[in-house]
């Protein structure tokens, strides 16, 4: 009977209704009472995105019997995805109460238990919950950025997605993994069920490790993806489409072709355009999905490239319609993706074949996929490589990162410089432009070192650590402007660091950004520093230059509550008398 399950499934989700009712009429002749049939559909549904849909079936499963577990746990989780929380809670506790062993059901429900712990932001587009110890600090950069991304994507697409959209931003990445699948170990940093968005914050990660502001961009994209296409969007398609607007949105955002990923694709190693789905739900080796996402995107980007955006809107159309690939590429692009794929291999060679050919190992390497590492390898034997190899990027560096070391800086400048010549998109941590500007630097040459930090800022949206050197130096220089574009990608991909919101709201206030300033101050006063007097003041006189007068009573007020003989706050609060009156 579960096969017979399987089957119908199968039917419905492919549209074919007469076979499903055809196979359901079957099953329930066998046994009118069996509710596994409507339970496996709503979890093949719910694989599918097809949320509302696993809803519906699951409460069909349980109207059947009203002892299967199994059907209140799916149906329990799939009301979550659809935002139905009160009833998503009843249900699990159903199913928990009927199978207490179970740890998706025990995980959510201790899941629950913290949502009390979580405070509701509303914007125009947006419920976002985040975690009261991070509300006063993340909040205004969520909704600022999901905003910003509606508003943006809306714009491209001319269409909206069902609102509000939940948006639920987790400190911890293991409630994060519950929130998405019922247990830890989620590899993913965001998730989207349509219109609800589950996403690590940025302090579930290693400061950073990832640009949160970009993977929220990326959900909300999807949450246009799947209403557009009624869930029916593939997912290739979908996270090509997200990871293009990611670099759309901001050219510094989103996946880029790496050595790993250039020696997959020329070694074969990666599924054609035509077989790409295979690559996120199939894949044969750890790195594939993360590289199935990067080509993805690049399938996105030469479509849109050669025919236009409106390519892209026909393509959701079709699969909406509920055709195939082969159908919709056929019907939009008027080809077949089996003829795309040479298409998309044309595009990647002319985009990319220099670059394949230089980071190629040889086969004595012993290391057919990865990078080349220097460890341990003397001057000598590598720069026998770079001899025998001159157009290699991988020796190359390893050759520059290694007279570095050894302080040999012009021969270490002119290896590097030769490396960033073979592979100048590189954007690794370990690229060209960091350890060229650590040779500027140490010349003397502030303005040659700060402008290859911000090359490389540029070719990676996590790299923190590049921009806040790159600020540093720009201080130096005295580029107020510079310093400060700077400082707001540190804010962006680490927010909860003190250092750089002091400094950016110093920078606002110095060139009139007075929004900026206020949104700074206010970041300052949520990570709770040490002088909260003055950190009361400062917010006060931000707002009060801004012409927020009642809040900036409000604020000094506060100042003046911890320090009630504090004199700047004693005059700004005169001042402020004066002008509201």
């Amino acid at each position: 009977m579960r096969a017979l399950s399987v089957l119908a499934a199968s039917f419905l989700l492919a549209g074919e209704t007469e076979e499903y009712q055809e196979v359901r009429d079957r099953l329930h002749g066998l046994n009118p009472t069996y509710p596994d049939l409507f339970t496996v559909s709503a979890e093949l549904a719910a694989a599918q995105h097809q949320y509302a849909l696993a809803v519906g079936l699951a409460s069909q499963a349980v109207a059947v019997d009203s002892t299967s577990w199994w059907a209140y746990g799916v149906l329990g989780t799939n009301q979550m995805r659809t935002q139905e929380m009160e009833e998503a809670r009843i249900n699990l506790e159903r199913a928990f109460a009927g199978d207490p062993y179970n740890p998706w059901y025990k995980n959510t429900l201790d899941l629950l238990d913290t949502f009390p712990f979580y405070q509701r932001i509303e914007t125009e587009h947006f419920e976002i919950f985040i975690h009261e110890r991070e509300v006063d600090l993340l909040g205004p950069y969520a909704a600022k950025v999901a905003e910003e991304a509606y508003a943006g994507i809306r714009t491209r697409y001319g269409a909206e997605p069902p609102t509000p959209i939940r948006l639920e931003i987790y400190p911890s990445h293991a409630d994060f993994s519950v929130r998405t699948l019922g247990m830890t170990g989620l590899g993913a940093l965001g998730v989207s069920f349509g219109s609800t968005l589950v996403l690590d914050s940025p302090s579930a990660r290693r400061p950073g490790e990832f640009n949160w502001a970009s993977t929220l961009w990326h959900e909300v994209a999807h949450a246009f993806h799947l209403s557009m296409t009624n869930h029916k969007v593939p997912r290739w398609f979908t996270e090509g489409l997200a990871v293009h607007e990611q670099r759309t949105a901001r050219s510094h955002w989103g996946h880029r072709p790496s050595p790993g990923w250039l020696q997959a694709y020329q070694a074969g190693r990666l599924f054609p355009v035509s077989r790409l789905n295979e690559g996120f739900i199939r894949p044969e080796y750890p790195e594939q999905v993360v590289f199935s996402y990067l080509q993805g995107s690049l399938v996105l980007q030469l479509i849109e490239d050669r025919f236009g955006l409106s390519a892209v809107l026909g393509m959701m159309e079709g699969y909406r319609a509920g055709k195939t690939d082969s159908e919709v590429f056929t019907e939009t692009l008027g080809q077949s993706p089996e003829a795309f794929d040479e298409t998309f291999d044309q595009y990647v060679l002319e985009q990319w074949g220099p670059r394949m050919e230089a980071v190629v190992l040889p086969t004595d390497s012993h290391q057919e996929m990865a990078p080349f590492h220097a460890a341990g390898q003397s001057l000598e034997v590598l720069r026998q490589r770079v001899s025998e190899n001159p157009g290699n990027f991988l020796f190359r560096l390893a050759f520059g990162k290694a007279l570095l070391e050894e302080e040999l800086l012009d021969e270490a400048e002119s290896e590097l410089r030769e490396a960033l010549r073979l592979f100048p998109e590189y954007g690794g941590p370990d690229s060209p432009y960091l350890y060229l500007a650590q040779i500027h630097r140490t010349h003397g040459d502030l303005e040659r070192a700060a402008a290859a930090l911000r090359q490389l800022g540029g070719l990676n949206e996590a790299l923190a650590s590049v921009h806040a050197q790159e600020a540093e130096l720009r201080l130096e220089l005295g580029q107020t402007e510079e310093a400060t574009q700077a400082l707001e990608r540190v804010v962006e991909i680490a927010p909860f660091q003190m250092t750089p919101h002091g400094t950016l709201a110093g920078l606002y206030q110095e060139i009139g950004d007075r929004e900026g300033a206020v949104l700074e101050r206010r970041a300052l006063l949520a990570l709770e520093p040490t002088d909260r007097v003055d950190a009361h003041y400062q917010l006060a006189l931000a707002l009060s230059e801004a012409g927020e007068l009642s809040e900036a009573r409000s604020q000094v007020l506060r100042a003046l509550e911890l320090a009630p003989t504090y004199g700047p706050a004693l005059e700004l609060l005169l001042a402020l008398r004066e002008r509201i009156r």
